[in-house]
C-alpha cells in the first residue's frame, strides 16, 4: 500500500476516473510513478499524475508506444498522396526487393506481414539506434515466412522499414517529418529524438519486479534462443541486455528511433492522438475521417507468429479495441509500450489517451491496470458526449 498524493485536475464529469487513478495507486508499490491524461473532442479532461519527483512534466522512455507516432507519419503522407498504400515498397526502395520481397506492398508491410522481424546475426545495441542501418541491414535479409502469407510482430524494426519508405519518397528521415508536422506545431512532450536540453526531465525506467507467482509463471514459458520471438525481440544475440537498457540509453533517445525509442508524458501521447482526430489549437483535424478508417481498418487478426497469441493490427497501429479494451469503439488507432505506457484514438466517442509509469510492468505491453483506467476515461467520456448534444 503506498500514500502517494494525486495530482493534478480532471473536469467536471471525470471524477471517477481520478478515483480509479487513487485506488490503483494506493495498491502499487511505494516507488510508483506514473502519468494520465485525456482528451475528449480536443479538450484537456484528465491530467493526473503521482510518485515521488514526478509531475506532469517528467518524461518516460514509452518503448513502443512510438510505433503511434511514426505511423501518424505515415498516415498523413498517404493522405497527402505522397504514399500509396497499395504500391509495392520496391517502387520508393528498390533495394528491398532481395531474397523474395519484392511483391510486397506497403500496406503489407504496415500490417507486420512482411516476415522481417530481425536479421539471423541480431543487432548490437548501438545498432538498434540507428533506423538506417537497421533498414540497409533487413533489406538482404531472407523473411522468416512468405510475405504476406501470414503476420508477426516485428517489434524492433518496423519503425526503420516503414522509416525508410518515408525517406526514400520524401528525402527527410521520419523523425524529421514528425517534428515539423506534428510534434513542433502542437509544442508535444513526445519526442523522436530527445534535445539534449531536456535530459534533466527524463526519468529513467526502472526494472520490471514481478511477484513470486508472476516469476513462476515467466520460468515456466522460457523463450528458446533461435525462436522467432528471440529474433524479433533480439534476445538471440551474445549479451543481450535488458529491456530498460533500451529507453536508459542516451543513443537511442537521441535518435528516437521509430520502432521502439520515443520519449514522452503522457500529455504528449494523449495530446497528439486529439490532433489526429480532433480540432486542438484552433487547427482542424490531423487526419480525415477516411484515413482514419483506412488505417484504423483491421488488416491482420488471429495468431501473430512472433507473439504465439491473438493479435490484430490495423496499419501501423494496434488495433486496440479488439487487442486491448473491446468497449472502445471500432477502429480505435493506437499503440502500447512495453514498459506499460498506453495511448490511443477512439474517433466514435472522441477520446484520446495517454498513460505513462516508470517501472515496468508485468507482463509487458499495456501495463494492467489501463483496463480499468481506459473503462473509467472511456464510460466518462460517453456521458461527456450525450450531455453535449
Amino acid at each position: 500500500m503506498t500514500t502517494l498524493e494525486i495530482h493534478g485536475t480532471v473536469a467536471d464529469g471525470f471524477e471517477a476516473v481520478r478515483e480509479e487513478f487513487a485506488a490503483f495507486v494506493a495498491q502499487e508499490r511505494p516507488d510508483y510513478e506514473g502519468q494520465l491524461c485525456a482528451y475528449v473532442h480536443g479538450r484537456r479532461v484528465v491530467d493526473l499524475w503521482a510518485g515521488d519527483g514526478a509531475d506532469a512534466e517528467s518524461l518516460y522512455g514509452v518503448f513502443s508506444s512510438t510505433k503511434g507516432a511514426a505511423h501518424l507519419v505515415v498516415a498523413l503522407l498517404v493522405q497527402d498522396g505522397t504514399l500509396e498504400l497499395d504500391r509495392r515498397v520496391t517502387y520508393y526502395w528498390p533495394e528491398f526487393g532481395a531474397e523474395g520481397k519484392g511483391a510486397l506492398t506497403l500496406r503489407d508491410l504496415l500490417a507486420h506481414r512482411a516476415g522481417l522481424v530481425g536479421l539471423d546475426a541480431g543487432f548490437s545495441a548501438e545498432e538498434l539506434a540507428d533506423d538506417r542501418l537497421i533498414a540497409e541491414r533487413l533489406a538482404d535479409q531472407r523473411p522468416f515466412w512468405r510475405p504476406g502469407t501470414a503476420f508477426g510482430y516485428h517489434a524492433l524494426v518496423i519503425g526503420a522499414l516503414t522509416g525508410e519508405v518515408v525517406r526514400r519518397a520524401t528525402g527527410r528521415t521520419l523523425q524529421e517529418v514528425y517534428e515539423d508536422r506534428i510534434r513542433a506545431p502542437y509544442s508535444l512532450d513526445f519526442f523522436l529524438g530527445l534535445p539534449e536540453a531536456l535530459e534533466p526531465r527524463f526519468r529513467s525506467v526502472l526494472p520490471m519486479v514481478p511477484t513470486p507467482k508472476q516469476q513462476a509463471l515467466l520460468d515456466a514459458n522460457p523463450t528458446g534462443p533461435h525462436t522467432l520471438s528471440s529474433i524479433a525481440f533480439n534476445t538471440h544475440v551474445p549479451n543481450p541486455g535488458e529491456l530498460v537498457d533500451h529507453a536508459n540509453s542516451r543513443l537511442v533517445r537521441a535518435k528516437g528511433p521509430a520502432s521502439a525509442g520515443g520519449v514522452a508524458a503522457a500529455r504528449g501521447l494523449a495530446g497528439m492522438y486529439a490532433a489526429a482526430i480532433s480540432d486542438v489549437a484552433d487547427r482542424p483535424p490531423l487526419l480525415k475521417p477516411d484515413t482514419i478508417a483506412e488505417f484504423g481498418q483491421i488488416h491482420s487478426v488471429g495468431y501473430d507468429l512472433v507473439a504465439r497469441a491473438h493479435k490484430a493490427f490495423g496499419l501501423g497501429f494496434q488495433a486496440t479495441a479488439d487487442v486491448w479494451y473491446p468497449f472502445l469503439g471500432a477502429g480505435t488507432i493506437g499503440h502500447s509500450g512495453a514498459g506499460g505506457s498506453q495511448a490511443f484514438a477512439d474517433p466514435r466517442s472522441g477520446l484520446a489517451y495517454g498513460y505513462t509509469r516508470r517501472r515496468c510492468a508485468f507482463p509487458g505491453g499495456a501495463a494492467p491496470e489501463n483496463v480499468g483506467l481506459v473503462r473509467a476515461v472511456h464510460g466518462a467520456a460517453l456521458a461527456f458526449a450525450g450531455s453535449a448534444q
